[in-house]
């Protein structure tokens, strides 16, 4: 089933509005006349990439599509504090109805945006790429994954519906890796489905196994040694991509990537990073 990101995107939206304003921001409409106009600046207070402006817009516009965004910097572009991403105009209640969704979601994309920048300087030079994983915020995948690529990183499968990832469970459940992977084919088979198909495996035997078998387009290794992986992509031999997964921190990164893997699957990207502070001020 192929998904489309706009619609997704725009159901978080809803959701985070229902969330948030309820029937109605009191405090606002009780406050400010709802003819008043005014405008607001957002603030970088702190270095980073910036991500969630385009998701900032689609906020403000969804609560009142009177309301203008005037963009300063652009989406994936490095900002320092100080900086001012946007302005944005128009009735004042609309404007804080949208202040803290805007905030929360732009906060935690730029925030994963800068973690994934890190990574990927970390690879400089080099041919391998630093892919997120499932490791996500519930409902919020779609946007994370995008902060991924705007920080430098790449994407990988979106989620259980694009992609045949044979995972340490499907091979045990199955029977070994010889069953899994003809159960893959026979059900690609059936149900006509074109979906690449990715093996775990979690020694070099089970990497021979994976050679001897062939029908995928990509092997994780997983929780390898840095030995093992220098002796997996040799066996390898360019014949399948290859991933490295499991334990991998920013401190090895560049290690395991000069073992020769094309792609190195990181759940921190995503999982363990910290907001980038900013604030949205009336002027």
């Amino acid at each position: 089933m192929k998904i489309n990101p706009t619609y997704l995107i725009d159901d978080i939206i809803d959701l985070a509005i229902r969330e948030d304003v309820g029937d109605g921001d009191h405090t606002s409409l009780a406050c400010i006349p709802r003819s008043a106009a005014g405008k607001m600046q957002l603030l970088v207070k702190q270095a980073g990439v910036i991500a969630g402006v385009d998701v900032a817009e689609r906020i403000f516009q969804r609560l009142d599509d009177s309301v203008a965004l005037e963009r300063l910097i652009a989406d994936g572009a490095r900002v320092k504090p100080g900086d001012v991403v946007f302005y944005v105009t128009g009735k004042v209640v609309s404007l804080l109805q949208a202040e803290r969704l805007a905030l929360n979601f732009m906060q935690r994309l730029s925030g994963v945006a800068t973690q994934a920048a890190v990574y990927a300087a970390a690879l400089s030079g080099l041919k391998t790429k630093v892919i997120d994983t499932r490791k996500t915020t519930p409902g919020m995948r779609v946007l994370e994954k995008m902060a991924v690529a705007l920080g430098g990183g790449s994407n990988h499968r979106m989620g259980l519906h694009d992609m045949i990832l044979i995972k340490d469970n499907h091979v045990d459940f199955s029977g070994g890796i010889e069953q899994a992977i003809a159960n893959v084919h026979a059900y690609l088979k059936r149900t006509g489905l074109a979906l690449q198909v990715e093996l775990e495996v979690r020694s070099l035997t089970d990497v021979k196994k994976a050679l001897a078998l062939g029908g995928v387009n990509r092997i994780m290794l997983d929780n390898f040694s840095l030995q093992d992986t220098k002796a997996a992509v040799a066996l390898i031999g360019g014949r399948y991509e290859v991933e490295s997964s499991g334990g991998i921190t920013l401190a090895t990164l560049r290690q395991y990537a000069e073992c020769g893997v094309d792609y190195i699957s990181v759940g921190a990207l995503t999982h363990q990073i910290k907001s980038l502070d900013l604030s949205l001020k009336a002027i």
